[in-house]
């Protein structure tokens, strides 16, 4: 069967879609779209990209079909062939459903998905230059024509965060490690903590994970900022509290008439009193959220999961057991090759508390590098739109022919062997 040149990569996020084509060896800038369906407060429906024209996102509802990174719910081109990524140690039945989609209601020509053995969505970050994240990244991004001899790749995302070991573009199954904290875990923390100290915003997460994105914040000195941020005993007004100490923001959040996007500010400490004097006269006012440690502590929990009594290890210590389930001799090279993809990556003292982190806990002689390519989010994307290209993807791609003749079960195990034939 002759397959078309086109084919269609999509990175299915638990927050958004990244999709888009490659024709031949042009690659077209993927498209975020949100993946979603959602509702506003007037029942008005908006799917997907329909999001944009949604004016009030106040206690707007979301369903999505992905949960913890899997696609559980399918309600979402002949000569196409479909690369989608997938989380690392699926369930066989969410595999097989997946399948069944793929070829049986979207009839694309031929398909290609992280399966059991193969490649999983962390492993398309290996089909780039990588070294140039660690150097001199150049602006437009470099096809590798082999993936990259040994790579940790860290996905921190909407559902979760997974540390994945990476030889030759393959994973290591045995040390791929998961952490449930991942930035719908954080809004829901933010949120909660906003509800506690100031009003309540349980129904508008929309708006708490735009503050989470704009205000938030990893702590190089956790214990500092929060000594910082510290109110003081019953009766007291510490005086780095009453000026902020440099971390209190002040956070207008959006009325959807004049505003559709909240706005952080520097700490004013007369706006408190000058929103009550409005209020008082009957007037307006912006509505303003000061937000002290909650900048800080939410991220804290990639961390510090314990904070909030999940009984889990953080993020550094999740990289320090991947690496106890692999020889000793690929620990140098995993360590100086570690990248942070997706949308936590994106947090002011992310990388550089990883890596400090990372080198206390490993020994002296190895040298650690952490870096975060320039967009995390699309990164794995053009992994995926690089690997489009490379001369074996036609043996590595299950067509529907194959798959109508032998089944789900025989595309699987065919995807395998022809891995390893390719790889040897």
């Amino acid at each position: 069967m002759s397959i078309g040149s086109n084919t269609l990569v999509l990175d299915n996020g638990g927050y958004t879609i990244k999709a888009g084509l490659v024709r031949g060896a042009e690659i077209d800038e993927p498209r975020v779209i949100p993946n979603c369906i959602a509702r506003d407060r007037g029942k008005k429906i908006y799917v997907a990209s329909d999001l944009e024209n949604c004016r009030d996102f106040g206690e707007v509802q979301f369903r999505r079909p992905v949960e913890k990174s899997f696609i559980v719910n399918w309600e979402a081109q002949k000569e196409t062939r479909l690369i989608l990524t997938e989380p690392p140690n699926g369930l066989p039945v969410l595999q097989a459903n997946c399948d069944q989609m793929v070829f049986e209601e979207y009839g694309f020509a031929s398909y290609y998905r992280g399966v059991a053995d193969s490649p999983s969505a962390s492993s398309f970050n290996a089909y780039h230059d990588v070294q140039t994240i660690f150097q001199a990244p150049a602006t437009a991004p470099n096809v590798a024509p082999a993936p990259a001899e040994v790579l940790m790749v860290v996905d921190t995302g909407f559902s979760q965060t997974t540390v994945t070991p990476l030889l030759r573009g393959r994973p290591l199954h045995s040390a791929i490690r998961r952490l449930d904290v991942g930035g719908k875990l954080l809004t829901n923390y933010l949120t909660r903590l906003i509800s506690l100290r100031h009003f309540d915003v349980r129904n508008d997460a929309y708006i708490v994970n735009e503050m989470k994105e704009a205000a938030c914040y990893v702590s190089s000195d956790f214990k500092g900022d929060l000594e910082k941020s510290w109110k003081g005993t019953r009766g007291e007004r510490r005086e780095e509290y009453l000026s902020g100490a440099g971390i209190a923001r002040d956070y207008i959040l959006p009325d959807f008439h004049t505003r559709s996007k909240g706005v952080v500010q520097e700490f004013d400490p007369s706006r408190n009193s000058k929103a009550r004097r409005l209020a008082a006269a009957a007037q307006s006012a912006e509505d303003v959220i000061t937000l002290r440690n909650e900048r800080f502590t939410v991220p804290e929990l990639l961390f510090n999961p314990s904070d909030v009594g999940l009984r889990c290890p953080g993020l550094a210590d999740l990289i320090c057991q991947s690496l106890q389930q692999l020889p000793v001799g690929l620990w140098p090279g995993l360590l100086a090759n570690i990248v942070v993809v997706g949308g936590n990556a994106l947090f002011d003292g992310f990388i550089q508390r990883l890596q400090r982190e990372v080198v206390q806990r490993v020994p002296d002689d190895c040298m650690v590098r952490v870096a975060r390519p320039s967009d995390p989010i699309t990164y794995t994307w053009r992994g995926a739109a690089n690997l489009a290209n490379h001369a074996h993807i036609e043996r590595l791609s299950v067509t529907k022919q194959e798959y109508e003749e032998h089944g789900a079960a025989w595309g699987r195990l065919s995807a395998r062997v022809r891995i390893r034939t390719d790889t040897e």
